[in-house]
């Protein structure tokens, strides 16, 4: 099991998500990692990605399908 870095918790708990004492202390590991994100998981996607998909995969095919059916 490794150490955990309680200074550093403390700091990012207390100071940087403004938790109180006893709620930072209630906390799991688990969940304090959750709210202060964890950077190995997937980011969300960022306009840039979304361009490159856009342009990768264009809609081009279904617009030209609404423009050929009449509501």
């Amino acid at each position: 099991m490794s150490a955990l870095d309680w200074p550093a918790l403390m700091r990012a708990g207390m100071a940087g998500l403004k938790l109180l004492p006893r709620d930072f202390w209630q906390l799991t590991p688990a969940e304090l990692r959750l709210m202060l994100g964890d950077p190995t998981a997937p980011q969300p996607l960022g306009r840039d990605r979304l361009a490159a998909l856009m342009e990768a995969f264009p809609d081009t095919a279904g617009l030209k399908n609404k423009e050929t059916t009449d509501d």
